[in-house]
C-alpha cells in the first residue's frame, strides 16, 4: 500500500495538466511512495492521446491514466479515479494547480498526528503570487443572504476571515476542492463524493458529511503553498452559473430540509427576475430557477460521448 494517492481529474487541459505532474513529482521527496492516477474526463481525442504520449515517456512509471468516454463531473470523475487507489492518503488535485513546495508531506505530517481531523488544505496562490482565499464557510441560506462577512463578524471562531494570512494551522468548514487531502478511511466511510452534483460544492457536501457523521473536522495546513488557476478549466458562461445555482440548492435541500430550501429558491427567483431587466442573458438561469432548479437541467445531461 502506498503513503499517498493522488487523483487529477484531466479535461482538455493537456499542458496544464503537465505542468501540475511535474511539479508535484519535483516537491515531493522519494521517500514518499505516490499512486498517481489521471483521469481523462472525456476530453477531445487529440488532447486525450497527447496526455498519453507525455504519461507513457513519463521517467516516472507509478502513473495510472483513465479514458472515461464522457465528462462525467468533478465528483464522478475523482471517484472513477478513486477505485484504483490504494493508498493511506489520498489528495484530490484540479489539473490547473501547481505546487510550490511538498504539499503532500506537509499534509501527511499533520494528519499522521492529528486522528481528529479528516481533511486538510493549503495556501493558494495566483499566478503572480497573490495569495488567494483558500478556505469557505459551509453553504447555508444566512451565509446567501447576509454574505462571509456577517458570519465572521458574528462568530469568528466558527467562521474565521477569509481574507486573512495565517501563519499557523487553523480549523475551517471546508478548503477548496482545487486541492483536497483526505485520509481513505474518512472518505470511504461516508461514502467518498456526492456523485449527483456535477460541478460545484463537491467539497462542502463533504466536509460536512464528515462533520456530521463522523465528528472530524476541516483544517487550512499554510505552510503548504500551491498555485491555482481559477477558472482554466471551466471558463464561465451563462450555463456555469446556472449549474452553481442548481448545486447550491441541491446542497441546502440536502442539509438544511425542504423549507430552507424553497425559502432561498424564491429569494433567488426575485433577485434574478429583477436583473432580467438589465441582463436579458440571466434569462435561462430564471427558468431554471422557475422550474425548480432540478438535477435534470444540470451540465451532466448535455455531455456527449467522445471517443
Amino acid at each position: 500500500m502506498k503513503d499517498i494517492a493522488v487523483i487529477i481529474v484531466h479535461y482538455n487541459s493537456g499542458v496544464m495538466t503537465s505542468k501540475c505532474i511535474d511539479t508535484l513529482l519535483k516537491f515531493t521527496p522519494q521517500q514518499l511512495s505516490i499512486q498517481l492516477i489521471i483521469v481523462d474526463n472525456g476530453s477531445e481525442k487529440e488532447d486525450y492521446l497527447q496526455l498519453k504520449a507525455y504519461c507513457d515517456q513519463h521517467i516516472y512509471s507509478d502513473i495510472q491514466l483513465i479514458r472515461s468516454a464522457i465528462n462525467t463531473g468533478f465528483g464522478m470523475g475523482n471517484m472513477l479515479g478513486y477505485q484504483q487507489v490504494n493508498a493511506h492518503y489520498v489528495a484530490f488535485v484540479n489539473s490547473d494547480t501547481f505546487f510550490l513546495n511538498d504539499c503532500l508531506g506537509i499534509f501527511k505530517k499533520f494528519l499522521d498526528n492529528r486522528p481528529e481531523v479528516a481533511v486538510v488544505g493549503g495556501q493558494s496562490f495566483k499566478e503572480n503570487g497573490a495569495r488567494t482565499v483558500a478556505f469557505d464557510h459551509f453553504a447555508s441560506v444566512t451565509k446567501e443572504l447576509l454574505g462571509r462577512q456577517f458570519l465572521e463578524l458574528i462568530n469568528s471562531k466558527k467562521y474565521p476571515n477569509r481574507k486573512k494570512e495565517y501563519f499557523e494551522p487553523i480549523a475551517v468548514n471546508y478548503v477548496q476542492g482545487s486541492f483536497m487531502f483526505i485520509r481513505c478511511a474518512d472518505f470511504n466511510a461516508v461514502g467518498g463524493f456526492d456523485t449527483n452534483l456535477f460541478l460545484y460544492y463537491e467539497e462542502t457536501d463533504l466536509c460536512k458529511r464528515i462533520e456530521k457523521s463522523l465528528g472530524k473536522s476541516c483544517w487550512l495546513v499554510p505552510e503548504a503553498h500551491y498555485v491555482h488557476h481559477h477558472g482554466a478549466s471551466t471558463p464561465s458562461s451563462i450555463l456555469i452559473k446556472t449549474e452553481l445555482k442548481i448545486s447550491l440548492l441541491y446542497i441546502i435541500r440536502k442539509h438544511y430540509g425542504y423549507l430552507p430550501f424553497v425559502f432561498l429558491l424564491n429569494y433567488l427567483r426575485l433577485n434574478y427576475s429583477l436583473s432580467l431587466l438589465i441582463k436579458p442573458k440571466y434569462g435561462y438561469l430564471f427558468k431554471t430557477l422557475w422550474a425548480g432548479a432540478p438535477l435534470s437541467s444540470s451540465l451532466r445531461h448535455r455531455q456527449k460521448i467522445s471517443l
